[in-house]
């Protein structure tokens, strides 16, 4: 039994003890990894992400037969015994937010559903997924897309991808009080296995950009926690708002590097560090697209060491305990791979792609840096670029 096999298996447990029967289907969705464009949502910029082969799973069947009222009921399997991990809501009352939590992120996909014109029928469901929780690889964003995703399926609604991602960042936006950007839902609805996604976040466009067989993705954790009393990006957000006016554009992403040259004196000094970050990571976009499709480590490994200092020296999105592990996995690596900071940063995870049959140096430059570390120790896993959310075909 692989890793799907056995979440299907919980999922499927799960709902027979909540609800005494077997369920009818059963829906998957994805986590996700960005390999570059950090910040890029508020900037207006451009992100590519990668889809993680750890999902969420929801298993899904119709409301209880002796039920009057129009009620969707829920079980989430991680979050507690089976006393404490329910929920019931009725579906003709106002669903309202509340506290952040999973229960308020089902009724959050609910009510965004209801607000995009969408009718959800009473049904119960089981949530179970294995994506690392708090290490920057979008648990919650495939929470909320495979829920979204089990209502249009059972509810026969045919939802399109971006109206998922839609729906997933919304209900997180008003219930649980995450105020970021649409693009790990999107990376989480709609990728391409062996591909990587390309998301303009002006437009939401998006495109599936291949990645070479013979690459390895490697998810880092640094055992780094962010501080929960720093908003790192509500401080990115304004000042690169208070940037984008002092160039009299709608966003950072419409500076180019002559704009940013004229700005060198009379731009203060922090807002000119933030503007080049995100006018350096477009360019580097499009370099890190090549080296994928390539399959160019050398490539990649120049970028993203520029990407790494880019984050940690113009946008202070790094600490030193994170820069001495990324420049211990880079220097492993050497022209075999690149490795960078991923994900809001001060805390979280790096992200190294690299030619598969290198992955032990990264795992040797982990060793060295464990044996040194006075908190919590830096972790490895891989993943395969996969699929976004679908519904699971059980033979």
């Amino acid at each position: 039994m692989d890793r799907r096999d056995r979440l299907i298996a919980r999922a499927r447990q799960g709902y027979r003890l909540a609800y005494g029967v077997e369920p009818s289907r059963f829906v998957a969705a994805p986590g996700r990894i960005n390999l570059i464009g950090e910040h890029a949502d508020y900037t207006d910029g451009y992100e590519l992400l990668c889809a993680i082969d750890r999902e969420t799973i929801v298993a899904v069947g119709p409301p209880a037969p002796t039920t009057r009222e129009k009620l969707f009921e829920a079980v989430a399997l991680d979050m507690g015994d089976m006393a404490s991990a329910r929920d019931r809501f009725d579906l003709l009352a106002p669903i309202r937010p509340g506290e952040n939590n999973w229960q308020n992120h089902v009724r959050g996909v609910v009510q965004a559903l209801g607000r995009y014109g969408q009718r959800v029928r009473p049904m119960r469901i089981a949530i179970a997924g294995d994506v690392p929780i708090g290490t920057g690889l979008s648990s919650s964003a495939a929470f909320g897309v495979a829920v979204a995703l089990a209502c249009s399926d059972y509810c026969g609604l045919g939802l399109s991808t971006d109206l998922l991602a839609k729906a997933a960042q919304l209900a997180e936006q008003d219930f649980t009080g995450h105020a970021g950007g649409i693009t790990a839902q999107l990376a989480s609805a709609a990728s391409t296995a062996g591909h990587g996604l390309l998301v303009d976040c002006r437009s939401l466009d998006h495109m599936a950009i291949p990645i070479h067989p013979d690459l390895a993705i490697t998810a880092i954790d640094t055992g780094v926690r962010r501080d929960p009393a720093i908003d790192i990006v509500a401080a990115r957000r304004a000042e690169c708002a208070a940037a984008a006016e002092h160039f009299a554009v709608k966003a950072l992403r419409d500076v180019d590097a002559a704009m940013l040259l004229d700005a060198q004196t009379s731009l203060d000094p922090v807002l000119l560090a933030r503007t080049r970050h995100v006018v350096g990571e477009a360019a580097r976009i499009e370099w890190i697209g090549e080296g994928l499709v390539r399959g160019d480590t050398a490539l990649l490994a120049e970028v993203m060491r520029e990407a790494h200092l880019s984050l940690s020296q113009d946008f202070a999105a790094s600490l030193p305990q994170i820069d001495q592990l990324a420049e211990l996995v880079a220097d492993a690596l050497g022209d075999a791979g690149g490795v960078r900071l991923s994900g809001a940063g001060l805390g979280g995870c790096l992200v190294a792609i690299s030619s598969a049959i290198a992955t032990g140096a990264i795992d040797e430059a982990l060793a060295r840096y464990n044996r040194a570390a006075t908190g919590l120790p830096a972790r490895a896993e891989r993943f395969q670029p996969s699929a976004g959310a679908a519904p699971i075909e059980l033979e």
